[in-house]
């Protein structure tokens, strides 16, 4: 006989399968022991090859409780059906499993016959699942294990960032917190390994922490970490084009930017060590060319960018130094409640940040847009300063390794377009239905149970769909290997620690 933890259970017949794409199996319960759970991947040995499964659902049935008559009859009796009939021998569980491929000769293949009935299912071996799965065992990313497996989740760092990623969960899922997992797998990556440039788009100021994180807990001598606050981040006004300074503005009439145009033209000829806002308000102003409309219009809107304090005669910081191999810079937006400066600074950077890729002068990087909704929304253009450059990014990006990681608790409110051209998926607890519908429209590879299932997800488990993994994987996030000594506490702590 088998040892009972090389079996799991016998495939069954069902008016449905077996069939090429599912089949069902009674499990080898032993008493209360749960040895199959939901999600669970299974193997069926056949001289064809392993078919790899997964479990969709369990169902828990006994003959003796399937009349309802029958089962109110004997309880009005106050005498339990199990003192009567032999009910705990014929309780079992049956588990619907969705046959995912063929694993034959190192490589996987789609399945082309059903398994047989009274087939033996067994657990999938550590090793034969990494390799189906294509988990890369050697260098690749920690991020956490597979759900009920012991089995690490490494995928690797082309297979995961190179197509651009979407982190996607409800408020409290647990998004943040596997930011700063990947923040520190990125920044304890070695020369060899290959190292990435990361700007973190730092809306609430969560990660302000990773400033005080001890080198040698990431197995390093050393870590190089910019902070950089919203209140001292500096647009160059002379670095930036007619189009690139009119880009900041809403529905700019085509007789505004003319006159733009020859004003900044002129002011790039008379200085040579730059101009401000300020003195290309004046040179409108001091212009009597223009119509005195146009006048108004463009004064009160360079106006309007001036009284931002965004804007001056040097960058700051320089994207140059900002951007370097292992480096991360974290653009803390904290200071500002105001959206528009918010959205002035993210467009700036992103901008700069694909030209510069584009040229040559920055190594490939990786930005990390917290919020992503607020910057690239669905909704109109002009609501959203940065949208068109984020989704340029989304689009072109790839061919030059300016990669993007989009956040966002709101999937529903956030760019079709950039959504669709994150390759890679990081789905965390969702429930709000419009949200859900939106992941399924744009997600590829997505079926409808594991959209279900995320409903269910626990706080720091996460679906990972995309080419970082052969099929829709479930992956409980590992522990930080660094906590901040001032983590947000409950809301009893809070209000203890003001009421004194």
């Amino acid at each position: 006989m088998e040892p009972p933890h090389l079996r799991l259970g016998t495939v069954i017949c069902t008016d449905n399968g077996p069939n090429v794409l599912e089949f069902s199996f009674v499990t080898d319960d032993s008493g209360s022991e749960v040895i199959v759970r939901r999600g669970q991947f299974v193997s069926v040995i056949t001289k064809h090859g392993t078919i790899i499964a997964r479990v969709q659902n369990l169902i828990r049935t006994n003959r003796y409780y399937q009349h309802a008559e029958a089962v109110r009859e004997y309880q009005s009796r106050g005498e339990p059906l199990r003192s009567i009939f032999p009910t705990d021998r014929w309780m079992y569980t049956i588990a619907e499993a969705r046959v995912l491929g063929l694993w034959a000769d190192n490589h996987t293949t789609r399945p082309y016959f059903a398994v047989s009935p009274g087939a033996v299912v067994r657990p999938v071996d550590d090793e034969t699942l990494s390799s189906f799965l294509g988990i890369d065992n050697h260098g690749g990313l920690k991020l956490g294990t597979l759900a009920h497996h012991a089995v690490e989740f490494t995928p690797n760092l082309s297979g995961l960032l190179s197509k651009h990623l979407a982190i996607l969960a409800m408020s409290g899922a647990g998004k943040s917190y596997f930011v700063s997992v990947l923040l520190e797998e990125l920044l304890s990556r070695s020369k060899e390994s290959g190292r990435l440039a990361t700007i973190i788009i730092d809306v609430h100021g969560e990660y302000s922490y990773l400033n005080e994180i001890d080198p040698q807990t990431l197995g390093k001598a050393s870590v190089e970490i910019e902070h950089v606050r919203g209140s001292h981040y500096q647009i160059a006004v002379d670095s930036l084009t007619v189009e690139g300074l009119a880009s900041f503005a809403i529905e700019m009439s085509p007789v505004q930017l003319r006159d733009l145009k020859r004003i900044i033209s002129g002011l790039r000829q008379g200085f040579d060590h730059g101009y401000t806002l300020k003195d290309i308000i004046e040179a409108v102003r001091m212009d009597e060319t223009i119509n005195k409309n146009t006048r108004d219009a463009l004064i009160g809107w360079i106006s309007n960018l001036e009284s931002t304090n965004l804007f001056g005669k040097e960058a700051t910081p320089k994207i140059e130094n900002m951007i370097r191999p292992g480096k991360l810079t974290i653009i803390d937006l904290s200071d500002f409640i105001s959206l528009r400066k918010k959205q002035i600074i993210v467009s700036n950077l992103a901008h700069e940040l694909l030209s510069k890729r584009r040229s040559g002068k920055i190594p490939p990087f990786l930005l990390i847009l917290e919020e992503a909704h607020q910057f690239c929304p669905e909704s109109r253009q002009e609501l959203a300063l940065p949208k068109a450059r984020i989704e340029t990014i989304a689009r072109e990006g790839r061919k030059f390794f300016a990669l993007l990681c989009l956040i966002s608790q709101r999937p529903v409110k956030l760019s079709t377009t950039v959504l669709s051209q994150c390759t890679n998926q990081a789905i965390f607890r969702c429930t709000n239905p419009y949200d859900l519908e939106h992941i399924g429209r744009t997600s590829e590879g997505i079926d409808r149970a594991a959209l279900d299932a995320i409903t269910t997800l626990e706080v720091g488990e996460a679906l990972f769909i995309g080419e970082c993994v052969t099929v829709p994987t479930f992956v409980k996030i590992r522990k930080r290997l660094y906590n901040p000594p001032h983590s947000q506490t409950d809301l009893f702590e809070t209000i203890k620690k003001y009421d004194k």
